[in-house]
């Protein structure tokens, strides 16, 4: 009796890990048809040129047929009919049909496998999974909105790091003032347009698939004469440069090398230096220098003034489907992009959203006691004319030892006044956008966050939700 009882409370045991155990087995079968299910997917552009190709080999057949003097060609079809019929006399065409049908499977798979295993090996992907993934995700960004990006710093590398994740059609212009670093030197000791803010560019659009290249154009030397403090990508650049001629075309080659997603452009080919005149009359001259100056900022200008602007730039924003400023230092990242003139005035021409990304701090020697507005305002006045039509700002208050790090610092959070925004006619987006560091008390943009609201905003705007003015 004791022994039935037993037996029966062990009933659901097994037959709990018997259920346990095929389900294993279904979700195995799964992972591994899974992969296959992919390659069926439209928009990998591959199906299609298989049927093209396999059409092709029939018209062949059929042109070698009539070439042959085999007309009517129907007599093909009548020869393949007696030999199948001589095949069921035969062999039971149950067997045959069966053993046909099989083989011709058998041969598919094989040759499929092959085919994969040959484009595999090519591409240097470890499976046919991370294959089609990478086919599946290559279709998807390249159908992706059409974006341009401007500012400097590690601002703009930091918002495309981002971006590249929902589109390969970005275009981050990148201003070239820097007069700092190891930009700076170069610039001073070569001749060569700053490349700092550029190769930040390059490196955050960079596949991610190509980390240890791009980990290695980011590599700083620390020590030797005259190494020491330039990253090798200010060398690789600067020495593209010079073998092809000008920065853009440097890119490019670096482009390549780093399977970029995307174009990086200089905003212009002109060898320019920036400078600020303060509100107490001092002129101010140098990227580098106006931080320190000690003073506030009245306007900011270049020598240079009105330098031409790259014909891509003005191409790339004259199609762009999105146009995005920010973030980064207002007066040394995003307005020296803007004294440009071609560039300025192409934005303010373009009859889609426009977007200002505002800074969550103040920058000392900046934008001390700046508001949101007031960084709108500079911008506005140093154009001349309106050109975006939202600010996103964050809305996540920072926590209390970021504000003891960056009030040590004299810097403070950018106040949203809503008012004095409204009454310049910007929409508001307000989002959690920043990262704190609980250690150091840094605080930075979260690419994916920050990305994430501007797309969304991007496709909100194409369903008349934006407001977009001209």
């Amino acid at each position: 009796m004791s022994l039935a009882i037993c037996q029966e409370s062990l009933n659901p045991l097994t037959l709990e890990r018997n259920n346990r155990h095929k389900f294993d087995q279904c979700r195995r079968f799964w992972q591994q048809v899974k992969p296959w299910l992919k390659w069926f997917f439209p928009g990998l552009l591959i199906k299609r040129w298989l049927f093209v190709s396999a059409t092709g080999v029939l018209l062949t057949i059929l042109g070698l047929a009539i070439l042959a003097n085999l007309t009517p060609v129907q007599y093909i079809f009548q020869l393949l009919n007696l030999f199948i019929s001589a095949l069921a006399s035969i062999i039971p065409s149950y067997v045959s049909g069966v053993g046909a049908v099989v083989f011709g499977v058998v041969l598919i798979a094989w040759g499929q496998s092959r085919s994969l295993g040959s484009i595999t090996e090519i591409f240097d992907v470890k499976s046919n999974e991370q294959l089609v993934s990478r086919l599946m995700t290559h279709r998807r960004l390249n159908k992706g909105p059409k974006i341009v990006a401007l500012g400097g710093g590690t601002g703009l590398s930091t918002l495309l790091r981002g971006l590249k994740e929902y589109s390969s059609n970005i275009t981050a212009i990148v201003t070239v003032a820097d007069d700092g670093g190891s930009s700076g030197r170069l610039r001073r000791e070569i001749g060569v347009l700053p490349p700092g803010d550029i190769r930040n560019c390059v490196a955050a659009l960079a596949d991610d698939e190509e980390k240890l290249l791009s980990d290695l154009f980011q590599y700083r030397f620390e020590s030797g004469d005259g190494l020491s403090g330039h990253s090798f990508g200010n060398l690789f650049l600067t020495a593209m440069t010079k073998i092809t001629g000008d920065l853009e075309s440097a890119i490019a080659a670096s482009a390549k090398v780093l399977a970029v997603r995307g174009q990086v452009l200089p905003a212009t080919s002109s060898d320019v230096n920036l400078w600020a005149e303060l509100i107490d009359g001092r002129i101010i001259e140098g990227e580098s220098n106006i931080p320190h100056s000690g003073g506030k900022i009245a306007r900011v200008g270049c020598t240079p003034a009105n330098p031409p602007a790259l014909p891509a730039a003005i191409k790339a924003i004259h199609e762009a489907d999105y146009i995005i400023l920010g973030p980064g230092s207002l007066y040394t990242s995003i307005i020296p992009n803007l004294l440009v003139p071609e560039i300025r005035d192409a934005i303010a021409q373009a009859m889609v959203p426009r977007l200002y990304v505002c800074n969550v701090m103040t920058q000392p020697g900046e934008t001390d006691d700046y508001t949101v507005a007031d960084h709108i305002k500079a911008i506005d006045t140093a154009c001349g004319q309106r050109l975006f039509d939202a600010v996103v700002v964050n809305r996540q208050f920072p926590g209390e030892r970021a504000l003891i790090r960056y009030a040590q610092e004299n810097s403070h959070p950018v106040f949203l006044d809503r008012e004095e925004v409204a009454k310049l006619g910007r929409k508001i987006i307000a989002a959690h956008i920043i990262d704190e560091n609980i250690q150091t008390g840094y605080l930075r943009h979260n690419s994916q966050r920050l990305a994430r609201v501007l797309v969304q905003e991007f496709y909100a705007s194409y369903e008349g939700n934006f407001g977009m003015t001209a």
